[in-house]
C-alpha cells in the first residue's frame, strides 16, 4: 500500500507544485505553444513570480504584487486552453499532495481559471 501524500503546507511545497505544473505545461501540445511561442515566457522570471503568486493565494504570504489579468488578455486562448490548464494543475496537485490545503489549491485554481475565462470571453452585450 503506497504511503499517503502530505498536504500542501510549506514554501517548498509551493515550489514543488509550481515546478511540476509548469513541467507539464511545457510538455503539453495545446499549452506549450501559447507559453513559449506566443507569450515567449522567460521561465527564469516567471517561475519565481508564480511561487510568489501561489504562496500568496495558498499560504497567505501576500508576496505577489502583480496584476495577472493584463498579461493574459492579449493571448489567443479559449475555453479549451483553460480546461487543459486546470486539468494539468489538478493532476499536479493530485500527484504530490492530499488534504484540505490540496483541495483548496484545486478549488482556487478552478475559481481563478473560471474568472479569467469569463473576463477574456467577448460578451456581445459589451459592444452596445
Amino acid at each position: 500500500m503506497p504511503a499517503s501524500l502530505p498536504d500542501l503546507s510549506t514554501e517548498a511545497d509551493i515550489v514543488k507544485l509550481v515546478d511540476t505544473f509548469y513541467a507539464r505545461v511545457n510538455e503539453d501540445a495545446l499549452l506549450r505553444p501559447v507559453f513559449n511561442d506566443v507569450a515567449q515566457v522567460d521561465w527564469a522570471t516567471h517561475l519565481p513570480t508564480m511561487y510568489d503568486f501561489w504562496s500568496s493565494v495558498l499560504l497567505g504570504t501576500s508576496r505577489y504584487k502583480g496584476r495577472p489579468f493584463a498579461k493574459h488578455f492579449p493571448l489567443p486562448i479559449n475555453s479549451a486552453h483553460f480546461q487543459q490548464w486546470l486539468a494539468l494543475f489538478h493532476a499536479s496537485v493530485d500527484e504530490l499532495f492530499a488534504g484540505p490545503k490540496a483541495t483548496d489549491a484545486k478549488a482556487r485554481a478552478q475559481s481563478i481559471g473560471a474568472m479569467f475565462e469569463h473576463r477574456m470571453t467577448l460578451n456581445p452585450l459589451s459592444l452596445l
